[in-house]
């Protein structure tokens, strides 16, 4: 496997981006696929996502950005951080057309720092990788006092029928496409992300008016429900 075989070039790429703070979250609430992850401590640092490469990643990590080109099937890759002392609860991802590949970076090779998937526990290993399905309930903790950073991939997954393999494919240039976020600000986001950054700020605004004023947050509520259902069904 080019990834496991190259895993020492990946982690010192990885490891510079670390103490660069170019491995982190994002602030801007763009990111809906992890936008829970990042209250837990979780970071990352995307070099690509369902699309061509990230040119921030491109300038910061090109030697990863090369290993991860060369395999066709690797739709996503990242970096994700996982800080000490950090959980991740239980969780399964909707869209089943792929496999989640993790292959460790930086980590202590201990069983404290585990992902546990559909009740099997998984230590993550230096220079060691594993696949699982991504549908599958898991959840993961570092129960350590040293980060853990690991290359995170998706991975097409192999369908028998091509009538299969064509809704895939449409799925993944269509809606997983959609979910495209940013490392830096001057990076392209995807339309998902794009509305998801409004509905947040809109969380924003409607939390400060309920501490204001429960009136004026009762009414413009239902007034936005109202707005929501005349847009359905007229």
């Amino acid at each position: 496997m080019p990834l496991r075989d190259n895993w020492t070039v990946i982690r010192n790429e990885s490891q510079k981006l670390f103490e660069a703070g170019n491995i982190r979250a994002y602030e801007k609430h763009n990111d809906v696929t992890f936008n829970t992850f990042f209250r837990r401590g979780w970071k990352r640092f995307y070099l690509k996502w369902y699309g061509d490469p990230m040119p921030s990643a491109l300038s910061l990590c090109p030697k990863s950005v090369e290993l991860v080109s060369k395999i066709p099937s690797v739709n996503a890759a990242l970096f994700a951080l996982l800080p000490p002392g950090s959980k991740l609860g239980e969780h399964r991802d909707p869209f089943a057309g792929s496999l989640r590949y993790h292959l460790g970076l930086v980590t202590p090779n201990s069983d404290k720092r585990r992902i546990t998937v559909n009740g099997e526990p998984y230590s993550w290993r230096d220079g060691e990788a594993v696949m699982f399905d991504e549908t599958y309930i898991h959840s993961a903790v570092n129960d350590t006092d040293q980060t853990r950073i690991i290359l995170f991939c998706d991975v097409t997954r192999p369908l028998k029928t091509p009538v299969m393999r064509a809704v895939n494919n449409f799925m993944i240039q269509h809606v997983v496409k959609a979910t495209a976020t940013q490392n830096d600000d001057g990076e392209a986001v995807g339309v998902v992300n794009h509305i998801s950054s409004y509905i947040y700020t809109a969380k924003g605004v409607f939390k400060r008016m309920n501490q204001v004023n429960r009136q004026l947050y009762y009414a413009a509520k239902y007034t936005l429900i109202g707005g929501i259902l005349y847009l359905i069904y007229v």
